[in-house]
């Protein structure tokens, strides 16, 4: 029988708990896929009193690790960061990523660059041949969003303000989303450096060189690569 999206998100979420080691600082990151390693971490911690303590990368992450009793711990608490499990959007045949979906993606690459390992975890939906496909989200302060909009349109990035039920979709540090609809990204590396100089733009959803691990759900079972 074939295996739903929601199978395969949560065979990768129980099998990156495997590396997760007693005494570990761990990057908890956010989304559906990681929502399901979330809990298989806690039961671990339950089950074997396993020692880790969580550095959350959203407030729905915290509350829910706090809700399976691991330890949580911010960013500014913890000397450093052993390993980050978290989700992707989109991973390209080279291994770089688009993040921010779940609209995190500031708080998810402050604690992805602040540690030694990074894994990604995903169903196999996720993976292309070059990033693109998927919207490229940017954190951005609601003060002068619209010149910034503007901007993005005239250089032909086709912005688009999140919303929600009309509301503007807000991130955990009360900014605006404006999802970029590319296509295809054929220079990542120059495309981030731009967009990160533009002034009102906090944090992009490239991440770019950052990924160790990763792991994607098959039907077959998970499949364990290693990126860098």
């Amino acid at each position: 029988m074939a295996m739903t999206q929601d199978e395969l998100k949560q065979q990768v979420g129980q099998r990156a708990v495997d590396f997760i080691e007693d005494g570990m600082v761990v990057g908890l990151g956010t989304g559906s896929t990681v929502k399901y390693m979330v809990d298989a971490l806690g039961k671990r911690v339950k089950e074997e009193g396993l020692n880790v303590v969580g550095v959350p990368t959203s407030d729905r992450t915290r509350e829910q690790a706090r809700s399976l009793g691991i330890p949580v711990k911010g960013i500014d608490d913890v000397d450093h960061i052993d390993l980050t499990i978290d989700g992707a959007d989109e991973i390209s045949d080279d291994f770089q990523g688009i993040k921010g979906g779940g609209a995190a993606h500031l708080w998810e690459k402050i604690v992805a660059t602040n540690s030694t390992k990074n894994m990604w975890i995903v169903d196999e939906s996720k993976l292309s041949h070059q990033l693109g496909s998927f919207p490229l989200p940017l954190e951005v302060i609601p003060y002068g969003s619209s010149q910034v909009v503007k901007k993005l349109a005239a250089k032909g990035y086709k912005p688009e303000v999140r919303m929600r039920d009309g509301q503007h979709v807000l991130t955990d540090s009360k900014n605006y989303v404006v999802d970029l609809h590319l296509g295809e990204i054929d220079h990542p590396h120059e495309l981030a450096n731009e967009l990160i100089q533009m002034v009102g733009v906090v944090e992009q959803g490239l991440f770019l060189d950052t990924v160790n691990t990763v792991i994607v759900g098959r039907p077959d079972g998970p499949e364990v690569l290693q990126a860098r």
